[in-house]
């Protein structure tokens, strides 16, 4: 599908809005990303966490961690075919490429057992999909926004009573979006008919929840025309980069002469 053309998502307009010619050299001119460690945690993360509970949190909590390392271990050989020298890969801080996959490896299992410990003991009550009777675990939507057809993924919905959800999203980095929240939460209005009062983050680095995102009161509109504006911007052909700190965390900088 067309990059110009298919259906948006909040990565998407995240990016956009942070640096357009980032957009534009990864999924126009589709240049090969630096591979990453940290996007091998995360996938492997989310990965275990819904396997646990898809299970109703029978498995075993080694079983679990089990999950987490087939995963990561699985993703990183495969990035490692396509790009064996580790001093390519992108890496946090003070670690070298390959330093940072071996780290986050140790430090996912971590993760991985400190998620089932804490969702045994405040048994988060996840929402049953009515449509097709499934937990409300990395829900599929297609929803229309601001004229737009966005896509995207919800880590957990949560049963909160009376028809009433709340979005939950999985983060093993520091980053995090209100905007992904936010959308999160109308498409749920928009796709399931339910109320969405509020939003949070399941925080891996701290084992914790973050604190309430009210998101009761965020309406389509709003949501809608920021997934129009980067449309608009996209299909005008408007990418101007915006370099600065975040070049080095970057997966296409190497093909971009804007990068410090």
């Amino acid at each position: 599908m067309d990059a110009l053309t298919q259906p948006r998502s909040v990565s998407q307009v995240d990016q956009y809005e942070k640096c357009s010619w980032r957009w534009y050299l990864q999924r126009v001119e589709r240049v090969t990303p630096r591979p990453a460690a940290w996007s091998h945690h995360g996938t492997a993360f989310h990965t275990a966490a819904e396997e646990w509970e898809r299970s109703s949190r029978s498995l075993d909590p080694e079983a679990v961690a089990e999950i987490f390392h087939q995963e990561y271990t699985d993703l990183v050989n495969t990035a490692l075919e396509k790009e064996p020298d580790t001093d390519k890969w992108l890496a946090a801080g003070r670690y070298t490429g390959g330093e940072d996959i071996e780290r986050r490896y140790y430090l996912g299992m971590d993760h991985t057992r400190a998620y089932v410990a804490w969702s045994q003991v405040n048994e988060p009550d996840i929402w049953t999909n009515p449509d097709d009777g499934e937990p409300g675990l990395e829900l599929s939507f297609m929803v229309e926004l601001g004229g737009i057809q966005v896509r995207g993924f919800i880590d957990q919905a949560l049963d909160e009573g009376e028809e009433t959800v709340r979005v939950r999203d999985l983060k093993t980095g520091t980053m995090r979006s209100k905007f992904q929240l936010q959308t999160y939460s109308v498409a749920m209005r928009k796709a399931w008919g339910v109320n969405v009062d509020s939003a949070d983050w399941y925080l891996a680095k701290t084992g914790k929840l973050s604190r309430p995102v009210k998101v009761g009161e965020v309406s389509e509109d709003e949501i809608g025309q920021r997934f129009a504006d980067m449309d608009a911007g996209v299909k005008r052909g408007d990418f101007p980069a915006n370099p600065g700190f975040d070049c080095r965390f970057c997966d296409v900088s190497h093909a971009c002469f804007f990068a410090p």
